[in-house]
């Protein structure tokens, strides 16, 4: 059997359940980890495409003032949170993964240039080891949000990107409706669509405190 189709459906099944259910999370956890520490030598390879960052670019030029501290969610091999860094030249960035090996792929793909200023952490991000409000920017591509640990680490007028490389056609997949409705129950607001065919990006910013 092709290991990769078989990946594509588990993390589509994995998404529609964990976004449905979050708390059933800790069933998939291992599962997940599991494949994308496989994945992560050919991950360089898949994500190689002049689109693949396309709709998380188009979203990072709407937000403004630029940040200070920025996550990288589900960071991968680190293309993501280069994007972020070379956006944003001041910022600090931080690249997430629950999967050991990418975080070690990352790792091995920052540059020089990038070093004093991005760093890679293998984290859970339905349970992230950051405290509250401790970002003024959280992206998220190709990964499955946890809409409570978002909100959680993200400051008061923050903003949060969610960007699928193939649009609805990604294995990690959340349809905007879905996105704006979990988001606004907790206060986001001022939401921003982009479409780069074929992908997709949401931006939100983050209520300020009343």
């Amino acid at each position: 059997m092709n290991f990769q189709p078989l990946a594509q459906r588990f993390a589509r099944l994995t998404t529609d359940i964990v976004v449905r259910r979050p708390r059933l999370w800790f069933l998939l956890r291992r599962a997940t980890r599991f494949q994308f520490d496989r994945l992560a030598p050919q991950w360089d390879a898949i994500r190689a495409s002049e689109t693949a960052y396309a709709p998380y670019e188009a979203a990072l030029e709407r937000v403004e003032p630029p940040p200070k501290r920025a996550l990288d969610l589900g960071t991968g091999t680190g293309g993501a949170a280069f994007v972020i860094a070379r956006r944003f030249p001041e910022a600090e960035v931080v690249g997430a993964d629950l999967a050991e090996r990418m975080i070690e792929c990352a790792r091995e793909n920052l540059t020089e240039e990038l070093r004093r200023q991005v760093r890679f952490e293998v984290a859970d991000a339905a349970k992230l080891p950051y405290g509250e409000a401790a970002f003024d920017l959280v992206g998220l591509s190709n990964m499955i949000p946890f809409f409570d640990e978002l909100d959680r680490v993200l400051s008061p007028g923050g903003f949060l990107i969610v960007a699928f490389s193939g649009g609805a056609e990604t294995p990690i997949y959340v349809p905007p409706e879905r996105l704006r409705a979990e988001l606004g129950r907790r206060g986001f607001a001022d939401f921003a669509e982009f479409s780069t065919n074929p992908g997709t990006a949401l931006l939100a910013r983050k209520a300020e405190r009343a």
